[in-house]
């Protein structure tokens, strides 16, 4: 089982130099480049998408711990946190991203968000953090489904922010697809065709 409350390493450093020793060290895995190049090619994002954090999952679940963060650049951290975003705040909104744990990947969400220039979001998920911070009691507190399903009528807050995450997912999700795109030597190690 994963643990409910994570710490996520902070953003590399700009320089070159450190960006080397860090690159050196990371969990950068091997997929084939012709499946990245046709994804790429005909636009299917969500092959790419796919492609990109499917084997960050798979070593997540191999480590079953989110300590592989630390061995991940801030792009590949961006990608497999907004993936749990993703999962969780599309099914329940962010009162179930929240609910269920995952809130201490928001802070570098945010700031790596900024970092790829997706500030819109960023804002979103600044937002969702304030009124978490504001409930967490109420949050955390929520045992039983009956519980649970009460949070949804007494934090109508979140409506308004679930509201505006679903308007900007595609376009962010499509930001930071290109910003993999244009650097995938953050992101993965190309290999031969599978």
């Amino acid at each position: 089982m994963l643990p409910s409350l994570i710490h996520i390493s902070g953003i590399p450093q700009e320089n070159t130099a450190s960006k080397i020793i860090d690159m050196a060290s990371n969990f950068l895995p091997l997929v084939s480049i012709d499946a990245i190049n046709n994804a790429i090619a005909t636009g299917n994002d969500e092959v790419l998408y796919d492609l990109l954090v499917e084997p960050l999952h798979d070593e997540l679940y191999r480590r079953q711990t989110f300590e592989l963060l630390d061995d991940l650049t801030w792009g590949q951290q961006l990608l497999l946190a907004y993936d749990y975003l993703h999962m969780q705040a599309g099914q329940g909104g962010f009162i179930q991203f929240l609910h269920n744990g995952y809130v201490g990947l928001l802070p570098s969400m945010i700031e790596q968000l900024y970092k790829l220039g997706a500030n819109d979001m960023a804002k979103v998920l600044d937002d969702a953090l304030k009124v978490y911070v504001l409930n967490r009691d109420l949050l955390e507190g929520a045992q039983s489904v009956e519980e649970f399903a009460k949070l949804y009528d007494e934090l109508k807050e979140f409506e308004g922010i679930d509201g505006r995450y679903l308007a900007l997912n595609l376009a962010t999700t499509r930001q930071l697809l290109q910003y993999a795109s244009d650097h995938l030597d953050e992101f993965i190690t190309p290999g031969a065709a599978n």
